[in-house]
């Protein structure tokens, strides 16, 4: 399965950094392993690490974190406002499969 995102995000690796870093803000540690992924990132809920396939190319790291940033109860208050943004603007980016 392979997720490409509407238009809304540039698939460039300050995309995955801005990515990276609204889940750090929100209290969630980002990490690139080796394994049998059958997607591209998956959560590991009760540690709040989200795990990323390391050997995905950016365009599905960048697709696989934002779908999981878009399911996470993230507290915008935690966030900056350029933040806030972001998120608002991934929530809102539809995800095709």
């Amino acid at each position: 399965m392979f997720l490409i995102l509407n238009l809304m995000l540039t698939m460039t690796a300050h995309t995955l950094e801005k990515l990276e870093l609204l889940l750090k803000t929100a209290g969630y540690r980002v990490r690139y392993e080796k394994g049998n992924f059958k997607t591209g990132a998956c959560l590991l809920q009760s540690s709040r690490v989200v795990v990323v396939n390391k050997f995905a190319n950016l365009d599905s790291k960048i697709a696989s974190v934002a779908d999981l940033a878009r399911t996470l109860e993230i507290d915008y208050k935690l966030l900056d406002e350029k933040q806030a943004a972001f998120l608002h603007q991934i929530k809102q980016t539809q995800l095709q499969l």
